[in-house]
């Protein structure tokens, strides 16, 4: 590739701070690696998954820098050194005025030359032919477009290893070496600055999983809240010293961690950012024009010329940066230590199946043979169940087919509006049982004709509402499971009986458990406590074997969103509460045993628009999550042993609600 050249004449950056660092002409990568699926000895770094979100926030905030946001890319979990180094490329192409640079994840140092690493997923420690040759970084930052400056940021274990590397030299080893990862110094660019998050010899920190780094962490906070006594305008030097103290004089680090930086020709003292510490936010709004297309007019003719000849110069690389420069960062990866997030589809949103809405879907269930078949049911006026095809062990692509409506048994009645809930398959398919909140009852269905088999399954009587029992009107029997072996039948209530009450916030909530044969009778045999999340409401029941359960949660608050969590019950232990009066102030050990698999919220939502959003929500990913139903564990691939676990959605017949499947893998 020929490389481009700053145009006759343009000057070098002053060596004092009398220009800023323009936002409208820079453009700015971040680089983040988080998971190392395939690497030995690499551990996840969740906390970089929080660096690039932060600091895109606050590097795209108009009150501190501002940068528009085509002009900002997220690269997360690059694969390879082309994957790194062409966004970059396209980066420098498009930025005339600065080029920024952020790298964060594992940094190792080979034994043999104690050259840095940068890490991709697959490395590996002691195989730096696994790594980036981040002498490609260099040359990609170096050697592309016309920058008048040139910003790399790095956030690793060694990183200060970047400042002391000999370019002569660092040339040879890589030629030499061919892949092996080498970072070379920026200090031959005319116009730079680096900036590291340690020491040579010192590791960089994160501690905390679910916060950012030590380093990018106070990067962030200081460009976010500025320095007090500072000027109104930051450099990235004066930056770096304020993060640099900050880090240094943290005293909850295992080791010191002292970050270091380099400026050539006085980039590090040109104006960077706003100080918020002296100065106000901006509160003008921003203007109507949008900020993707930020131009200035009118201008004079010869200006209006030149700028007419500059943009169809600098379209074809502004539309491969936005199209071409990346893949979408999809809303898939890890929840938490056991649950990762494969798939979502909204593909039966708003749908219709034979001619009629496939909505309302409150209850889920597989059917045996493992070839992503499912039952879906409804819980609106008409009874139905969907089936529904869900696609591949990995991916979603459901589609319905005609609905089985729900009927009595002949000369049988049933409501008109039973309010299903829950349902599950019994043993050879060919039956259902169905949880109404009306009643509410447990009934036997026929899944060929949707006649109703037997009688109403004996429900106790405090499940009942008032005047009859303690339970609320509408969050009766919300749950139902039943155990691998068909032995036990799991029915569990959706909110407190008002004799039982709630726990600061907590409801006290009972699972009844029925004891029987498959497609025979059932009847009830020892009453379990259970305290749910804070706010939360028990949706969903799923068995995964012998006194373990795994229990749906969520809640809806207007303004707020939805909040969804699996959690993981063991029944082992805990007491038989069938005929307390109440378990308000019962001990703890009578209680079932509950940890949290996962939080829906905490699953990564891509990047914007990867998840179709109705209303406020934490998280796009959330909606309102009524069914669940666990799959059997894989048994080869990477995930050997986990089992797939669904869920869905229920729109409740409303327009800003979506009906949304959601496919995770979990270790249970």
């Amino acid at each position: 590739m020929t490389a481009a050249v700053r145009p006759s004449g343009a000057p070098l950056p002053p060596e004092g701070g009398a220009r800023r660092i323009d936002p409208d002409r820079s453009a700015c990568v971040l680089i983040g690696v988080d998971k190392y699926p395939g690497g030995k000895g690499l551990a996840p770094l969740r906390s970089v998954r929080h660096n690039l979100t932060e600091l895109r926030g606050v590097l795209t905030d108009r009150s501190v820098w501002g940068i528009p946001d085509d002009r900002i890319v997220t690269v997360s979990n690059p694969k390879t050194s082309a994957e790194i180094c062409d966004p970059i490329r396209a980066a420098a192409e498009l930025a005339l005025d600065t080029l920024l640079v952020y790298y964060a994840g594992h940094g190792l140092l080979d034994r043999d030359d104690s050259r840095l690493c940068l890490t991709v997923p697959g490395s590996s420690e002691d195989k730096p032919e696994t790594c980036v040759d981040a002498g490609y970084v260099r040359r990609a930052m170096k050697d592309n477009g016309a920058a008048m400056r040139r910003v790399l940021i790095l956030d690793c274990c060694f990183s200060g290893k970047v400042l002391q590397m000999s370019p002569a030299t660092a040339g040879a080893v890589a030629a030499d070496l061919g892949v092996r990862a080498a970072v070379k110094t920026l200090r031959n660019i005319k116009g730079s600055y680096v900036m590291t998050s340690a020491t040579h010899d010192r590791p960089s920190h994160a501690p905390d999983p679910d916060d950012c780094s030590v380093f990018t962490g106070e990067l962030v906070d200081v460009l976010r809240k500025g320095v007090p006594d500072g000027p109104e305008m930051l450099g990235l030097h004066a930056v770096f010293q304020e993060v640099r103290d900050r880090v240094a004089g943290r005293e909850d680090l295992p080791t010191p961690q002292e970050p270091q930086d380099e400026s050539q020709n006085g980039v590090g003292d040109l104006e960077f950012v706003r100080n918020l510490a002296v100065l106000p936010p901006l509160l003008a709004p921003d203007p109507v024009v949008p900020a993707t297309r930020r131009r200035r007019w009118p201008w004079a003719t010869a200006a209006g010329v030149l700028g007419l000849g500059i943009g169809f110069a600098t379209m074809p690389a502004v539309h491969w940066w936005q199209e071409s420069v990346r893949e979408p960062v999809l809303a898939v990866g890890e929840c938490a230590e056991g649950a990762v997030l494969l798939d979502h589809s909204d593909a039966l949103d708003k749908k219709e199946a034979d001619g009629e809405k496939v909505s309302g879907l409150s209850g889920l269930a597989l059917l045996p043979g493992g070839n992503g078949e499912a039952l879906a049911l409804a819980d609106n006026d008409f009874n139905r169940v969907f089936p529904l095809r869900l696609g591949g062990p990995e991916a979603l692509e459901p589609s319905a087919g005609t609905a089985t409506t729900l009927r009595p048994a002949p000369g049988g009645r049933l409501p008109d509006w039973i309010d299903a809930e829950a349902l599950v398959v019994e043993k050879g398919g060919r039956t259902i049982l169905v949880a109404a909140e009306t009643g509410p009852a447990i009934r036997r269905f026929d899944l060929a004709t949707g006649r109703q088999v037997g009688a109403d399954l004996p429900v106790p009587k405090e499940f009942k509402p008032w005047p009859a029992g303690g339970a609320q009107t509408g969050r009766t029997i919300e749950a139902l499971a039943l155990s691998p072996d068909g032995r036990h039948l799991y029915a569990g209530m959706e909110a407190s009986l008002s004799q039982d009450g709630d726990e600061r916030g907590r409801n006290l909530l009972r699972i009844q458990r029925y004891k029987g044969t498959p497609g025979g009778s059932y009847v009830p045999d020892r009453q379990y406590a259970y305290r749910a999340a804070d706010g939360l409401y028990l949706t969903e029941l799923v068995a995964v074997g012998e006194n373990e359960l795994l229990a749906l949660e969520r809640q809806y608050a207007a303004g707020v969103g939805n909040a969804v969590r699996v959690q993981r019950l063991s029944l082992g232990g805990a007491q038989d509460v069938t005929g307390e009066r109440a378990l308000y102030r019962r001990p703890a050990d009578e209680f079932v045993r509950s940890d949290k698999l996962f939080d829906l919220a905490d699953c990564p939502g891509g990047d914007p628009g990867q998840v179709a959003v109705e209303g406020p929500q934490a998280n796009p990913l959330l909606q309102n999550a009524e069914g669940m139903a666990l799959g059997e564990p894989w048994t080869g691939g990477k995930r050997k042993g986990w089992r797939p676990l669904y869920l869905v959605s229920d729109d409740n017949l409303n327009d800003v609600q979506i009906t949304r499947l959601y496919l995770l893998a979990v270790r249970v």
